[in-house]
């Protein structure tokens, strides 16, 4: 269509100081004659665009044309090109095509101030995470196989809701019809993952997930961790609240489920962490503590 054209031809001119109309015919797949006539339609629509014969010449448009730029202020069109730069630093968009366009309708250079780096993320990670948000966009259930905390692979059927990072991992937050209920997902142990053509509709849901993927449909009992000052740096990573003691260790209150993901967060800090409550919590640790000194305990391994 050639309003179509007459918009690629303007971002075209953006882009370069001058453009011939041989390129322009060829990059559009029209006679040097129709590229002539485009650029006469954009003159009379008040777009400052002109022609200079001989070497170095070509088709231009006046230096400082910006084209709308009164539809945003000088922080709103800042704003849109930082969050597309971030949008293409997590590679969530393929937004290089977007970014060329806006920035030479800013009149502006895009400052990439944010990098995100994925080494470790397989060919496979990212086209899950690309066909996650395709399908939370147009809201189509998903299919997947998911190996949970237990070892076991279940097959989910769900509707996607939300892409998060939290914890130095990608999650996705969504309704599974499978469990009839909410869940969070961790990407790397999505396998097999279809987007289906079902749509469902918006869905509202407000309850909190807790970190080990489960609802927290009832008020959880505290627990008071402390842990030691070797440890400061994960307290400042896994923890919002935290008590600093006098002897530099911290005093940490959560409220999270009683369950094999809450053991192996416990000990992963091996001797750096105390459970101080409640009770049957510290209890349940040197059970399995015990277990563990066990299978330590009779020389070769079984």
């Amino acid at each position: 269509m050639q309003s179509t054209r007459l918009f690629e031809i303007t971002y075209a001119l953006l882009n370069k100081k001058a453009v011939s109309a041989r390129e322009l015919a060829a990059q559009f797949g029209v006679s040097t004659r129709t590229i002539y006539r485009d650029v006469e339609a954009l003159s009379l629509a008040g777009i400052p665009v002109y022609t200079e014969k001989g070497k170095g010449g070509g088709i231009r448009l006046l230096p400082d044309f910006v084209l709308q730029k009164s539809l945003l202020n000088e922080q709103e069109q800042n704003e849109i090109l930082s969050a597309l730069q971030g949008l293409h630093a997590v590679k969530a968009v393929d937004a290089d095509g977007i970014l060329q366009k806006l920035s030479a309708v800013f009149n502006k250079n895009v400052t990439p101030w944010l990098d995100v780096n994925l080494i470790g993320w397989s060919d496979e990670a990212a086209e899950i995470f690309s066909l996650l948000k395709n399908a939370i966009f147009e809201s189509l259930i998903i299919e997947f196989d998911y190996y949970g905390m237990d070892g076991y692979m279940t097959h989910r059927r769900v509707e996607p809701i939300q892409l998060g990072f939290k914890s130095r991992a990608w999650y996705m937050k969504g309704y599974c019809l499978t469990r009839e209920d909410v869940r969070l997902f961790k990407l790397t142990r999505v396998r097999g993952l279809e987007v289906t053509a079902k749509h469902f509709p918006p869905r509202d849901i407000r309850d909190e997930v807790s970190p080990s993927g489960q609802v927290m449909e009832e008020p959880l009992e505290e627990i008071i961790l402390k842990i030691a000052p070797e440890m400061t740096y994960r307290v400042f990573d896994e923890f919002e609240i935290a008590e600093r003691q006098p002897d530099g260790s911290h005093i940490v209150k959560i409220s999270w489920p009683q369950d094999e993901w809450f053991f192996g967060f416990v000990f992963s800090f091996v001797e750096h962490i105390e459970v101080l409550a409640p009770a049957g919590v510290r209890d349940a640790i040197s059970e399995k503590a015990q277990r563990i000194l066990e299978k330590y305990s009779t020389g070769d391994p079984q």
